[in-house]
């Protein structure tokens, strides 16, 4: 165990500061609310991160944020007890203020916006975490967005996403956030957690820390957001053994300009690394907008994303696309591998026992470049894709090809760059001819699976389609889809 270390949870519940002992560290926030504190106003639906019903709010300490705190919503069903450390929980049980409900909660009243009510709760945390952190009503594609990971079976979306807009139409009720800003101040000024009972918890607060932690123990499993790892338990019942948050180091909380590039800490958000990418690549706008819901996006992290090496993971087609590194460290040793040769096969990769990747590189955009990324899923909003697809071309002067990275999802056992195809279009105008052999290459690169999502047949015409796409775009000059 680390010297000056804590053994208790603590975070700001309702009016004060918790401590928590003997409860497994894999226990979900969801679950401690209805079983230890019968707190039943958060439901429990699908227990994946999909349906919304569990739905809560998450308070942060931060500069750059009304009073120093953040408000998210997060899905209390895949977010672990010790993950809450340092922070504030907050429930639809909090939301009225003297016993009177809070403008979110009466518009939904007033415009007819619950039917059973099972998910009611839910809605109202996705929207009263956003109605505190905005200054105005939001638009309607704003409002899609807040509630892209809630689902409703009685009423239809109308009512509730009117009354996003009708809550402003009442005397604005916004939280006083500084007893709770001045709380978890307090709060970061203890040791940093490790927490045990029958398994361990370790949240080193510095990367040498984490470093020195994952070394020690290589065995111990390293978690971010846990949305994926949070599946494991409640879908797969596993026990995950010893557990390495990187979510407390304050240097991995970080985004910073690199040159023209950008590094985006192993504990950032997709959030707000999807932020910071969209300011460089705003092609990836509607992309990052699909990709799972706000919640999950509030609570993954894109490290957690690269780690995870799903074949499936959306991000990792554009983090090919956009010439990514992989920063690893172990102990005192750090080095960097590109992402091109961060797999070594299906979820398997480079890193070795005791290693932890510590953030990305991301190369800077060169001048003049085009991008695009799509995925193709079954629907829009909260699904898994068949196949996604990232292009960045760079042209030179006579408008022929000069350089090319081209890369796809669900096309193979890994997320990886169709060489074959940028072979094709690099020397060469982008015309219908160079287009024809591109698409043929694309039976070079892979050789998709068939599964429960797509065909093989179907994910090698769409991959060909998405060709085409880029090549009518480029055509008529569209800048961004």
């Amino acid at each position: 165990m680390l010297s000056s270390t804590r053994p208790d949870i603590r975070f700001w519940f309702r009016g004060e500061i918790v401590s928590i002992t003997g409860i497994s560290p894999q226990k979900t926030v969801l679950r401690w609310l209805r079983e230890d504190k019968q707190a039943l106003g958060t439901k429990e639906g699908c227990g994946e991160g999909d349906c919304g019903a569990c739905t809560v709010a998450v308070g942060t300490l931060d500069a750059g944020a009304p009073q120093g705190l953040r408000l998210k919503a997060v899905n209390s069903c895949l977010l672990f007890l010790p993950a809450l450390d340092g922070k504030a929980l907050f429930t639809v049980e909090d939301v009225a203020v003297a016993n009177e409900l809070h403008p979110v909660q009466r518009a939904l009243v007033d415009l007819h916006a619950s039917q059973c009510g099972f998910c009611t709760p839910g809605f109202v945390m996705s929207l009263w975490a956003d109605y505190q952190e905005r200054n105005g009503p939001p638009s309607r594609a704003e409002v899609n967005g807040v509630l892209s990971g809630n689902l409703c079976r009685c009423t239809g979306y109308r009512p509730i996403i009117e009354a996003a807009a009708a809550a402003w139409d009442n005397p604005v009720v916004k939280l006083d956030r500084t007893p709770v800003t001045s709380a978890l101040a307090s709060l970061a000024d203890l040791p940093p957690l490790v927490y045990e009972h029958g398994q361990v918890w370790s949240a080193p607060r510095t990367v040498d820390g984490l470093a020195a932690w994952t070394e020690a123990h290589p065995e111990a499993r390293i978690v971010a957001g846990a949305t994926d790892v949070g599946l494991w338990v409640t879908k797969g019942l596993r026990d995950l053994g010893d557990l390495v948050s990187v979510g407390a180091v304050e240097e991995l909380q970080r985004i910073s300009a690199e040159g023209t590039g950008v590094f985006i800490g192993a504990a950032v958000s997709l959030t707000e690394a999807f932020r910071a990418l969209i300011e460089r690549y705003p092609e990836l706008t509607e992309l990052a907008d699909r990709f799972a819901s706000t919640p999950v996006r509030n609570s993954g992290t894109l490290v957690g994303n690269v780690a995870n090496g799903s074949p499936i993971g959306d991000s990792l087609p554009v983090l090919l696309a956009l010439g990514t590194s992989v920063i690893l460290r172990k102990g005192k040793q750090e080095r960097q591998v590109l992402l091109d040769d961060y797999y070594l096969g299906y979820q398997k990769s480079v890193r070795e026992p005791g290693e932890v990747i510590v953030g990305l590189r991301v190369s800077g955009r060169p001048l003049g470049s085009t991008f695009r990324a799509w995925k193709i899923s079954k629907r829009r909003d909260q699904d898994i894709s068949a196949v996604c697809g990232a292009f960045h071309l760079t042209f030179d002067g006579r408008d022929r090809v000069a350089w090319a990275r081209v890369a796809f999802g669900g096309m193979a056992a890994i997320p990886s760059r169709a060489a074959a195809t940028e072979k094709a279009l690099v020397g060469q105008p982008f015309d219908l001819a160079s287009l024809e052999q591109a698409r043929k290459a694309l039976a070079v690169d892979f050789s998709p699976l068939t599964d429960g999502r797509a065909t093989a047949d179907y994910r090698r015409v769409v991959a060909q389609n998405l060709l085409t796409r880029l090549h009518d775009e480029l055509s008529r000059g569209v800048l961004v889809p």
